[in-house]
């Protein structure tokens, strides 16, 4: 089986990736134009920000696995990677200490304005009297909105800094709030209207594209703090730059929308001065681009890989279904013997039962087995007496199992 790993991966993962059983492509500069190509013979892919489109998993009749060496996966497309049955895995939360040590630059930045003081000593400027002017932010109050991984860090640290924590997550109740320290918030513009500092960390789906809308920004204390290290998509953004000139909002991007592929950012009005007081810092999606960061993200990677190799595993499978259709479990305890269950499925297609999940186990001394088939529909004494009739099987019992749906 060969992988390709088409992004740049940390050297010690790929060092790591050539000691398993597996023929190992790397080749950082693939686009998604030029991956297409590459993929036929590929068991398991490896990306970081290159695309992998339908055309091209639908080209990739051997692939099994695609890892994408980071905590989201829009770049894939995972409905295509499910039709043809390819596990997609990601590596969720080995980025979270970096971002959250950005997210406290950032706020150290908008109070202190840093930036702005560099730059003018930098121009020859002594201006102690200008740059001296802080809130500070001891006692201030943080929301955070996402509670994953990386909300979880922000949160964690914020408590170091004398910060009050509040929080919002569609998944959050008051009781698990309450159990991590922190405040609940029942949506997004109540945990706006209660903090100084905003800092958003939510995946992008279409349920939350634009989620941070001009509510939410009128929901903000005058001259509060917003920072996205997030997804761009999240933002109303000239919802945003209103408040920015009108209300003094503070804000610090490390995502923005469209961003470019070369290294020189196209004219728009983002950035621009600001006047009412806001000011608006940005950094070019660096957020979880420490070597900490990277190497945890990279070890984890071949962790999946590894899993995947060796004992048929997949960690953070994405697109595996969590729930089953299945109403019934049938249990046929039989002998260890060349094509008993071989002979038992063949009895459950005849009969027109969809099988939805398999398990086998084998029993110390390999005489006999446990099979376990999860099926749609409650098979008929009839499909049963043909399975009891081999002589391999020793039992057969039929389970209902609870609808969960």
């Amino acid at each position: 089986m060969r992988l390709l790993i088409a992004d740049k991966l940390h050297p010690r993962a790929i060092e790591e990736l050539r000691s398993l059983p597996i023929e190992v492509e790397y080749d950082p500069d693939l686009t998604k134009d030029s991956l297409e190509a590459r993929l036929p013979n590929v068991g398991v892919l490896v990306v970081r920000s290159t695309e992998v489109t339908a055309a091209a998993i639908e080209g990739a009749r051997q692939l099994h696995l695609i890892v994408r060496a980071g905590a989201s996966y829009e770049t894939i497309d995972v409905r295509a990677a499910s039709r043809r049955a390819i596990y997609v895995a990601n590596v969720p939360g080995k980025n979270a200490a970096a971002v959250a040590e950005l997210v406290f630059g950032y706020m150290v930045c908008l109070d202190r304005r840093i930036p702005d003081a560099v730059a003018s000593i930098r121009a020859g400027n002594w201006e102690r009297a200008e740059f001296g002017k802080a809130e500070g932010l001891h006692g201030k109050t943080l929301g955070i909105a996402g509670l994953g991984a990386i909300g979880r860090e922000v949160a964690h640290r914020a408590k170091d800094f004398g910060i009050h924590v509040i929080a919002y997550s569609r998944t959050l109740t008051p009781a698990r709030a309450s159990d991590l320290g922190i405040g609940y918030a029942a949506s997004i513009e109540e945990l706006a209207s209660k903090s100084n500092i905003f800092s958003v960390h939510m995946a992008l789906t279409e349920r939350t594209r634009k989620i941070i809308s001009k509510k939410v920004f009128d929901a903000l204390p005058p001259k509060a703090m917003f920072i996205n290290t997030a997804r761009a998509d999240l933002v109303d953004y000239a919802a945003m730059r209103e408040a920015v000139e009108k209300r003094g909002l503070r804000v610090a991007l490390d995502v923005i929308p469209n961003e470019p592929k070369s290294k020189k950012l196209p004219e728009s009005d983002l950035f621009k001065a600001a006047t009412g007081g806001g000011i608006i810092y940005g950094t070019p999606h660096i957020a979880a681009s420490t070597d900490q960061a990277q190497l945890a993200i990279a070890v984890e990677a071949v962790r999946v890989i590894r899993s995947f190799l060796l004992e048929g595993n997949v960690p953070h499978v994405v697109n595996v279904s969590t729930s089953s259709a299945a109403r019934f479990q049938v249990v046929i305890r039989m002998l260890d013997r060349v094509g008993t269950l071989a002979n038992v499925l063949a009895v459950i297609k005849r009969h027109g039962i969809n099988v939805e999940e398999v398990t086998n186990t084998v029993f110390e001394g390999g005489g006999a087995a446990c099979a376990k088939l999860r099926v749609l529909t409650r098979p008929s004494e009839a499909c049963l007496n043909e399975i009891r009739a081999f002589d391999e099987v020793l039992h057969v019992d039929i389970v209902t199992l609870p609808n969960l749906a």
